[in-house]
């Protein structure tokens, strides 16, 4: 996806994003420029020559919605759920999300895809996005060799594209922890590296009261942090059971990646 986008010189959204333009180069470019040119070809959201734009921000994992989406309306927010599927919390998740007609993108683990693929085709069967989390959620991920970054991040978006019928367009490296290898071997499968704003530590299990109060203080363009599994997630089902209407009166719309 990322590549035919750069390769259009388009911006990431249809009809949203104006179009990208060089800065001047000499007109009699050295070797030297032009091994920079072919470099920078293979590797556009690397290139220094973009001016600023919206591919900008892609130099490192969104953290915005607004830099992943710049059409978005100002008062979008995006919820995103990992560590699943799990066979207790996913349901409960899903069941509260329909309750409330709000989409999300669940983060994926690959060894899970396998093991529960009924309830991956039922989170891509109502509308949600599904994003890439590895295979077995290593978070020294950064630190394993190039053979086993591969086989993390491209064994999963195997493993879920096969079982959802959707190729995973985000991915989110476990404990968010980045590198550079990490950034272009998800590019290389067409992917969109992705953070978040909003981060409750629900994974913690700090309670209730806690994650709630962390949740209510997002804002539009604000990607938010949440975990259907891991461990006991029924912390976060009731929070959530609180923050979603909350942030809905407020005027904040939930939009899935």
């Amino acid at each position: 996806m990322l590549m035919a986008i750069a390769a259009a010189g388009a911006g990431l959204l249809a009809g949203g994003a104006p179009e990208l333009t060089r800065m001047s180069e000499p007109a009699a470019p050295s070797k030297r420029q032009a091994r920079h040119a072919l470099k920078a070809a293979r590797h556009p959201l690397r290139d220094p020559g973009y001016a600023h734009g919206p591919l900008h921000a892609l130099r490192r994992p969104v953290h915005n919605l607004h830099d992943l989406t710049p059409a978005a309306p100002a008062n979008a927010i995006a919820l995103t759920i990992d560590d699943g599927p799990h066979p207790r919390w996913t349901p409960m998740m899903l069941d509260l999300l329909a309750e409330f007609q709000v989409p999300a993108t669940f983060s994926l683990i690959g060894v899970q895809v396998a093991e529960l693929p009924k309830l991956v085709e039922r989170i891509v069967a109502a509308g949600h996005q599904v994003c890439d989390h590895t295979v077995t959620h290593p978070l020294n991920l950064p630190h394993l060799s190039s053979s086993q970054i591969r086989e993390e991040i491209g064994g999963a978006h195997d493993r879920i594209a096969h079982t959802a019928g959707v190729a995973p367009q985000f991915f989110r490296s476990p404990g968010g922890a980045w590198s550079a290898e990490i950034m272009d071997t998800a590019t290389a499968h067409g992917m969109i590296c992705v953070d978040w704003e909003v981060d409750p530590r629900d994974w913690a299990r700090p309670g209730r009261i806690a994650i709630t109060d962390r949740m209510l203080r997002a804002r539009g363009g604000d990607i938010l942090l949440c975990h259907d599994g891991g461990g006991d997630r029924s912390e976060t089902i009731q929070a959530l059971r609180t923050v979603i209407p909350a942030l809905q009166r407020r005027g904040l719309t939930f939009v899935a990646l």
